[in-house]
C-alpha cells in the first residue's frame, strides 16, 4: 500500500515559480519510477513529467525547460520545480507511482 500527498501549490503570477511535493509512504520508493500529471478544468489529465529509480527524467514539450523533476530517496519525497509558470499551466497536479494518486494539489497562475 502506497500513499502519496502533495503540497506546495498556490497562486502565483506570470513569469513566477513554485515547488510542489510529493511525500509517499510505504512502497520501496528509491526503486520505482514516479510521475508528475495535471488536470485543467474541463480537460483531461495529462503527463507533465517523470523521474525513474535511477533518476532518468523525461518532460512533456509544454513544460519542458521550465520544470524540473526530483526526488530525494532518504525523504521519499518527490519534487516539482515549475519555473517561468503561464496561465496555461494552471491545473490540479497529481503524483503518481505505479497504480496510486495523491488529492493533488491546486495550481493558480494568474495576473
Amino acid at each position: 500500500q502506497v500513499q502519496l500527498v502533495e503540497s506546495g501549490g498556490g497562486l502565483v503570477q506570470p513569469g513566477g515559480s513554485l515547488r510542489l511535493s510529493c511525500a509517499a509512504s510505504g512502497g520501496i520508493f528509491s526503486i520505482l519510477t514516479m510521475r508528475w500529471y495535471r488536470q485543467a478544468p474541463g480537460k483531461q489529465r495529462e503527463f507533465v513529467a517523470r523521474i525513474g529509480g535511477g533518476a532518468s527524467t523525461i518532460y512533456a514539450d509544454s513544460v519542458k525547460g521550465r520544470f524540473t523533476i526530483s526526488r530525494d530517496n532518504a525523504k521519499k519525497t518527490l519534487y516539482l520545480q515549475m519555473n517561468s509558470l503561464k496561465p496555461e499551466d494552471t491545473a490540479v497536479y497529481y503524483c503518481n507511482v505505479v497504480d496510486w494518486w495523491g488529492q493533488g494539489t491546486q495550481v493558480t497562475v494568474s495576473p
